[in-house]
C-alpha cells in the first residue's frame, strides 16, 4: 500500500476508508420475516414511522385528530403524511430527508413524487431478499435487534420451534427488559402467570425468580446484552425499586450470563399520549447513576447512551474513567446531523476510537440505509479534518492504521469491548 505522502493523499484514503468500512449496527428494533408483522418495511412502514406521524401532528389541520388518524388504514395515513410533511412541508427535517436519501440510494426517483410508482416498486421485492439487500448495499456485517420477552406479540414467535422461527446470523438478539427495572409490579404479574414466584414487594426469593426468568430467557435468545431504556428520574444507588432490580437482578444476571447491561437513559414516556410512541420526550437525566454502577459493579459492564443533549460531555468523561464502561450512539432526538457532529467531534477528542460512532435504531428495515449513509457523511467531515490535523503535525498514519480506526468507530470497538 502506497506511503500517504501529503495531506490531499491522506484525505482520499479517509474518504476511502469510510466508503468501504464495515458496520456493526449494535441498537436497533429490526425484526426477521419469520417474525410476520413485527417485521417493518417499505415505504407506508417509513412515512408511517412515529417521527414522522409526531411531524404530522405539526402541520396538518386541526380537523384531523390523533384519534382519525390511527382509524385509518396505512396507506391513507402514509399519504396524508407524503401530503403535509413532503409535498407542502419540504421534507426538510432529519426524517423526512432520510426518507429522500433511502430512496435515492435505492435506485428510486422521488423528483416526480409519485408515490403510487415507488409502492409498485416495493410490491415487487419479497422480504428476505430485500433484508439482505439493505445489509449488503449497507455493508452491515449483523444488526443486533431489540427483543422484549414482556411483550406477548413478541413471545408467540419465540415459544415457537427454532425451525418456525428462522433469524439469520446477520441478525443478533438483545434481552430488552426495561419493564422489570421501571414497572416492578407489571413485570411481577407477568412472571407470576408463567409459574415465577416474584412479590411486588421484593425479597431475595423474588429476586431470585426475576433472575430465574431472565436466565430462561437467555437460553432462548442467547443475547448479546441485556437492554433496557430508562427514564431520566433513574438514580442508582437509591432505596426505590428499580435501582434494587438492577442491583439484584439486572447486573448479577448480565455478569453471569458473561454479557453487558446496556442502558439508554432519558426517555420521558407519553408527553403526549394520543401520539403515541411519537409522543414520547426527553429529560435530562444524572449521569452519576452510571458513574456508580461502574464502580459498584467492576466485574459487570456497561454500555450507555443518553438521550438529552445536555448529558453528552459529562458521560462521554466518565467514559475515560472506566474501562467497563462503552459509550455509543446518538439516540433518537440526538440523532440530528448538527449534534452528531458535535458528539463524534468530542467523543473523538476525549476518546479517540475508544466508542461506538452510532447505532441506527431502526425500526423500520429501510432506516438503515439513510442513517448509515447520513453517520458515515458525518464521520468523514469529522476524520478528514482530525487526520489532516495530525498529519500537518507531524503524525504519519498509513492507510491500514486508518482503517482500523474507522472500523473501530463503526462496531470493532464494541466487538472488543464485548471480548473483554
Amino acid at each position: 500500500m502506497p506511503d500517504l505522502t501529503d495531506a490531499a493523499s491522506l484525505q482520499q484514503a479517509v474518504r476511502r476508508c469510510i466508503a468501504q468500512t464495515n458496520i456493526t449496527d449494535i441498537h436497533t428494533h429490526l425484526f426477521p420475516p419469520s417474525h410476520g408483522g413485527l417485521m417493518l418495511w417499505g415505504i407506508d412502514d417509513l412515512l408511517t414511522y412515529h417521527y414522522l406521524v409526531a411531524e404530522l401532528f405539526m402541520v396538518a389541520p386541526r380537523s384531523l385528530t390523533p384519534e382519525k388518524f390511527w382509524a385509518m388504514p396505512k396507506t391513507t395515513q402514509a399519504d396524508l403524511v407524503w401530503k403535509h410533511v413532503f409535498i407542502e412541508g419540504g421534507a426538510l427535517s432529519e426524517v423526512a430527508g432520510g426518507v429522500v436519501t433511502t430512496l435515492n440510494l435505492l435506485g428510486l426517483d422521488a423528483g416526480p413524487r409519485d408515490l403510487a410508482a415507488i409502492r409498485k416498486w416495493y410490491a415487487a421485492q419479497s422480504a428476505n431478499a430485500y433484508l439482505t439487500r439493505v445489509f449488503e448495499q449497507t455493508r452491515i456485517d449483523y444488526a443486533v435487534m431489540t427483543n422484549d420477552p414482556f411483550k406477548a406479540e413478541e413471545v408467540k414467535h419465540w415459544k415457537t420451534s427454532s425451525s418456525l422461527r428462522p433469524v439469520p446470523e446477520f441478525l443478533k438478539t438483545a434481552l430488552r427488559i426495561d419493564t422489570m427495572i421501571v414497572d416492578w409490579p407489571g413485570a411481577c404479574r407477568l412472571l407470576q402467570a408463567q409459574g415465577y414466584d416474584a412479590q411486588p414487594a421484593g425479597g431475595s426469593v423474588s429476586f431470585a425468580e426475576a433472575r430465574r426468568f431472565l436466565l430462561d430467557w437467555a437460553k432462548i435468545l442467547k443475547p448479546t446484552y441485556l437492554a433496557a431504556s430508562l427514564p431520566p428520574t433513574f438514580i442508582y444507588p437509591e432505596g426505590t425499586t428499580a435501582p434494587q432490580v438492577v442491583q439484584n437482578v439486572v447486573v448479577p444476571v448480565a455478569m453471569e450470563l458473561g454479557v453487558p447491561l446496556a442502558m439508554m437513559i432519558g426517555v420521558r414516556r407519553g408527553v403526549n399520549p394520543p401520539l403515541r410512541d411519537g409522543g414520547d420526550g426527553l429529560g435530562v437525566a444524572d449521569v452519576r447513576a452510571v458513574e456508580n454502577l461502574c464502580r459498584d459493579f467492576p466485574g459487570a459492564k456497561f454500555i450507555v447512551t443518553m438521550l438529552a443533549r445536555a448529558n453528552q460531555h459529562e458521560l462521554t468523561v466518565l467514559g475515560r474513567k472506566f474501562r467497563n464502561l462503552h459509550v455509543e450512539g446518538c439516540w433518537w432526538f440526538c440523532n440530528n446531523a448538527s449534534i452528531i457532529e458535535e458528539m463524534t467531534r468530542m467523543r473523538v477528542e476525549l476518546l479517540g476510537t475508544a466508542f461506538t460512532l452510532q447505532h441506527s435504531d431502526a425500526r423500520v428495515l429501510d432506516q438503515v440505509i439513510y442513517k448509515w449513509a447520513h453517520a458515515k457523511r458525518i464521520a468523514e467531515k469529522v476524520l478528514v479534518e482530525r487526520y489532516t490535523k495530525l498529519f500537518n503535525d507531524g503524525w504519519r498514519p498509513t492507510e491500514s492504521e486508518i482503517a482500523r480506526d474507522i472500523r473501530n468507530l463503526f462496531g470493532g470497538s464494541f466487538k472488543t469491548f464485548l471480548a473483554k
